[in-house]
């Protein structure tokens, strides 16, 4: 669970109980990326949705998505007949201007069963990864998966998302991938990531 600072004259910040970003070095720099603004006008080869079970759009990221690549996606989406929380599918992007979609399903965050939630978030980075390798995919934009209606504490995601991908950057697969950027849209998503990375 994280705990609050209040920071005089500006907001209150929630810090991870997860401790710093461990382990990162300058050579995650150049790899590792941070936007703020809209993952729907990124033109990498993949983007990441925040995505529900039915993969079918919803509100915030998910509905902006569907709604930038047209009709063609969900058409596509139907076909897939759902994902399990904690993994991803893979979809063409239609009229975005990327190259694919992939579709991860995080958790509803549990209080009474964060590790769980844990779990199941570091499955949807770590699916999301795999199958852009799988796809041959070079640069990959990941939304803030869980931290909207999932409620899942937004320093915590942030700090598992990080953790995540250089472990996977840094594996056997991570050369295959040139650059993974995280993309915050809320100003909360943004605050967390910018204490995480160096």
């Amino acid at each position: 669970m994280p705990y609050s600072i209040y920071v005089p004259n500006r907001y209150i910040l929630n810090v991870s109980t997860l401790g710093p970003f461990q382990n990162a070095t300058s050579l995650h720099n150049d790899r590792i990326g941070l936007f703020h603004g809209d993952i729907t006008t990124l033109s990498v080869d993949a983007i990441v949705n925040a995505a529900n079970l039915l993969l079918l759009g919803g509100g915030g990221v998910d509905g902006a998505i569907h709604r930038a690549a047209g009709p063609k996606l969900l058409r596509e989406c139907r076909t897939l007949h759902g994902c399990p929380t904690g993994s991803a599918k893979i979809t063409n992007a239609y009229d975005l201007p990327c190259k694919k979609v992939i579709h991860a399903v995080g958790p509803i965050y549990n209080v009474n069963d964060p590790a769980d939630s844990e779990i199941a978030l570091r499955g949807c980075y770590r699916s999301s990864l795999e199958l852009a390798v799988r796809h041959n995919l070079k640069t990959i934009a990941f939304s803030a998966i869980s931290t909207g209606v999932y409620r899942y504490p937004t320093a915590d995601a942030a700090h598992v998302a990080c953790d995540t991908v250089r472990e996977f950057m840094d594996s056997n697969d991570g050369p295959k991938l040139d650059k993974v950027i995280f993309v915050t849209f809320e100003e909360k998503d943004a605050r967390s990531y910018n204490l995480l990375l160096p």
